[in-house]
């Protein structure tokens, strides 16, 4: 990790160390942290983590250690423990100061190491590009990154994963990393500032390969190198014969999980609305099968905001030839000002769409007027009683014994919204709840509006048939 090159620069900016639980990671920070200023006199360390209390407490460990040595002591001059200010500082200069991750985190400051414990938490890039930019004028910096394994939500940290095993030749099959990004925008972005061809980005990893055995005691220890040191191989076969499979595989197997560990759907229930294959699946994509919406079927739009109001999110919905649903995000961008010409296009060349809107106390609502004015396009009002009947419909139909009656395909944006979505109760029902969800749940909103209108508005005689739409269409 802190290997050099020729000219004595660091071989590595970034490096990402992924490993099960409990098998030393706060403590190779703590070194870390110590090495940059008592060896290498680096003037300032931050430490960071999604809760900052646990980032505190590696600062702990550090004093801790200093006060405990004499000669670590002696060149100590003035220790902190203010909660939200805690720094350690020499007598020679070189601090280290603990933050929270936030989109605030490190601004006006120059690091020479950043750690960051639990990347896995981090949901959007917000932390990470804050904080790592405090290095942009240190040339001997270095960005560590600390997890075990994440999921569907781990945004910065899958991304990273992907890109650093693209160089190593894909060796897990994991495919394109810019296909966990948000949109093409920050995918294009962040492939530009990350070069496969360059070996800045180190990835040290100890984890179990996809496909083994829970049981398997080779991938125990492929995970946990502490197996046989402070880890037992008794403690770990407790925790597979207790925890549910995900929560074993995820914490003591390093491996990751396409879902979440806990969401709104009972696990398993959305996967099954991928395209399984089929012989009317006859559109591959990659060898992959696609969902796709049958031609002549009615479709219907939905378009949501983010609960900040910087993103808007158009969903579609429509019939496959099997007669289950098929829904998708067919458009997600910053901003609202495009919706209107996105609609209006859309209108012209198709003879009118029907889209559904919340018009009551949620965000798009204030996109009504202009929507409603534009020629051929018919608003439904997602409103009152409608909302609850609509989301415990949509909810049914994914949960639905024998796999879901709601098919979609892989899209990261969609799918992160289903695995976090938060509920709010709502009269005898209950509501997704966009301020308490931990990311933008706006594409779950799009979809289960459109699918509303769908499944719930009567259904007047076809006028034309849909052919394209932007989106897939049998």
């Amino acid at each position: 990790m802190l290997e050099l090159l020729p000219d004595g620069s660091p071989r590595f900016k970034s490096v990402v160390v992924l490993v099960a639980r409990q098998n030393g990671k706060s403590m190779l920070s703590v070194v870390l942290a110590l090495f940059f200023m008592y060896v290498l006199g680096r003037e300032l360390v931050v430490g960071t983590a999604q809760d900052l209390d646990v980032a505190e407490e590696i600062w702990q460990e550090a004093v801790d250690i200093v006060e405990e040595n004499p000669e670590l002591n002696a060149l100590k001059l003035k220790v902190s423990k203010v909660n939200g200010k805690k720094f350690l500082e020499l007598t020679s200069g070189e601090r280290y100061k603990v933050k929270a991750a936030n989109r605030r985190a490190g601004r006006g400051l120059s690091g020479d190491l950043i750690l960051l414990d639990e990347l896995r938490e981090h949901q959007t890039w917000e932390a990470w590009g804050a904080i790592t930019k405090t290095t942009t004028a240190r040339a001997l910096a270095l960005v560590l990154a600390m997890s075990n394994a994440g999921d569907a939500t781990s945004v910065v940290l899958r991304y990273l994963r992907k890109l650093a095993h693209a160089a190593l030749g894909d060796p897990d099959g994991l495919g394109d990393p810019a296909e966990v990004l948000a949109d093409e925008e920050e995918g294009a972005e962040l492939l530009e500032e990350y070069d496969f061809e360059d070996d800045t980005l180190g990835i040290f990893e100890w984890s179990a390969p996809p496909g083994m055995a829970k049981t398997d005691r080779t991938g125990w220890a492929m995970a946990n190198p502490s197996l046989g040191y402070t880890i037992t191989e008794r403690t770990l076969a407790a925790f597979c014969r207790t925890d549910p499979e995900w929560t074993f595989r995820t914490e003591n197997l390093c491996q990751w999980s396409d879902t979440t560990l806990e969401g709104p759907f009972p696990p398993g229930t959305w996967e099954s609305g991928f395209p399984a294959r089929a012989e009317d699946d006859d559109a591959l994509l990659e060898d992959e099968p696609l969902s796709k919406i049958r031609k002549k079927s009615p479709i219907r739009w939905g378009v949501e905001l983010s609960h900040d109001r910087t993103r808007a999110c158009i969903g579609v919905a429509g019939w496959r030839k099997d007669g289950s649903a098929h829904v998708e995000v067919v458009a997600s961008r910053y901003g609202t000002d495009w919706l209107v010409a996105w609609f209006t296009e859309r209108a012209e060349k198709y003879d009118g769409i029907e889209i559904a809107l919340q018009t009551r106390g949620a965000p798009i609502s204030s996109m009504h007027d202009e929507l409603a004015a534009i020629p051929g396009v018919t608003i439904h009002k997602w409103e009152g009683a409608e909302m609850g009947r609509g989301t415990g419909a949509f909810y049914d139909a994914v949960t639905m014994p024998g796999g879901s009656r709601i098919r979609h395909n892989r899209q990261p944006l969609l799918d992160v919204a289903a695995a976090v979505a938060v509920t709010k109760p709502s009269a005898d029902t209950w509501l997704w709840d966009r301020s308490k969800s931990p990311a933008d749940i706006g594409p779950l909103l799009a979809v289960n509006a459109a699918y509303w209108a769908l499944t719930m508005i009567e259904e007047p005689p076809p006028k034309s048939a849909y052919e394209d739409y932007d989106l897939m269409v049998a």
